[in-house]
């Protein structure tokens, strides 16, 4: 695997032809087209490719060339005992006024049967098949050790010009009507996290909300979706990337309120690191002044340097508040997990269909 080519595929186009990768997102204010893939703990690779063109059926992977983990041999870092104690701990640093929200995360990893055969690129394929989402891609530098697959449904930032978008999500039920006041109270929270964290570096006054609690079917799943806009001050025209990342991460949905006392809770009860689950992962265009990360969500990556040997991983977690019910925090993870990981694990003919 370590013998395939550098790509990207996002939004129909594929990238190829590497030219650099840098650590510094200032890269993302200069010229050229990146691939973008910030991890949860503050690592950024940053991706520019030469060859940047509209995808076509000759450069789609096969998606039966992916040979995932077998359906029984994922693992998670939290169990459920730990992840409902995980749940009740939070609810008491809300009780004494630490923290309003905290978004509480498990890692599921399972061994590559056959790494060699392991295409992070053909995953994809599969999850296009199996998991359709609006900020699906790939970007695969294996000399950097970046392997990653997004069905993400979450905009994290989307960039026109001056102009930003945040679309974060909050709120996941099977149907519409498994949505609960507790999910749009969790919803507004993150909102004004995310509105305060725009304005600062957008103009003053500028920070609207064009959408509150709208609701989002996605494969197996609904889930409540809000929309942020901002207009970038003029101070910050020039270093928009840099001051955007600076400014809004982690996001804000996958973190909680506030962003401070929330990220030191998650690193008290969490015991494996996230990664590029939820980071940012996308592209931008420096040349024109636009973008779009997604939340790293529904996302796998390859970890070839595991312990005891390549693991495939993905994440799940829940929005934790006050009126948060152990039980129901854990059942949610597994249904965001349930369906991607059954995915992955499973064989696809041509018509998506999955067996093993």
């Amino acid at each position: 695997m370590h013998d395939l080519p550098p790509v990207a595929r996002f939004g129909g186009l594929i990238a190829t032809d590497l030219r650099d990768v840098t650590t510094d997102p200032a890269a993302l204010d200069s010229t050229g087209w990146w691939a973008v893939v910030a991890g949860f703990e503050g690592e950024v690779i940053c991706a520019r490719f030469a060859d940047v063109r509209p995808a076509t059926p000759a450069d789609a992977p096969d998606p039966r060339a992916w040979h995932g983990p077998a359906p029984g041999d994922w693992r998670s870092s939290l169990d459920r005992a730990a992840y409902m104690d995980g749940v009740r701990r939070i609810r008491a640093y809300i009780g004494t006024g630490d923290v309003y929200q905290v978004n509480l995360c498990r890692v599921l990893s399972a061994p590559l049967p056959d790494p060699d055969r392991s295409d992070i690129d053909a995953l994809t394929a599969v999850l296009a098949l199996g998991n359709p989402a609006p900020y699906a891609g790939t970007i695969r530098l294996p000399a950097h050790g970046v392997e990653v697959a997004t069905a993400s449904p979450e905009l994290y930032l989307r960039r026109d010009g001056r102009t930003v978008d945040s679309g974060p999500i909050k709120g996941t039920g099977r149907i519409a009507a498994d949505l609960t006041d507790k999910d749009r109270a969790e919803n507004v929270m993150i909102v004004d996290l995310v509105r305060n964290d725009l304005g600062r570096v957008c103009a003053t006054g500028s920070v609207t909300v064009p959408a509150l609690c709208a609701v989002e079917e996605h494969p197996g799943l609904v889930h409540l979706v809000s929309t942020v806009r901002g207009e970038i001050a003029q101070p910050h025209a020039k270093s928009a990337w840099a001051d955007l990342l600076t400014a809004t991460f982690p996001p804000g949905s996958v973190t909680g309120a506030p962003k401070g006392s929330a990220l030191r809770i998650i690193d008290e009860l969490e015991t494996a690191p996230r990664g590029p689950y939820c980071g940012g992962i996308g592209w931008v265009d420096a040349d024109r002044g636009t973008g779009e990360l997604a939340v790293g969500i529904r996302t796998f990556w390859i970890d070839r340097a595991a312990a005891d040997g390549p693991d495939l991983r993905f994440g799940a977690g829940a929005g934790i508040i006050w009126d948060s019910d152990p039980e129901r925090e854990w059942a949610e993870t597994e249904l965001k997990a349930r369906r991607l990981l059954a995915v992955a694990s499973g064989e696809h003919d041509v018509n998506g269909r999955t067996g093993r």
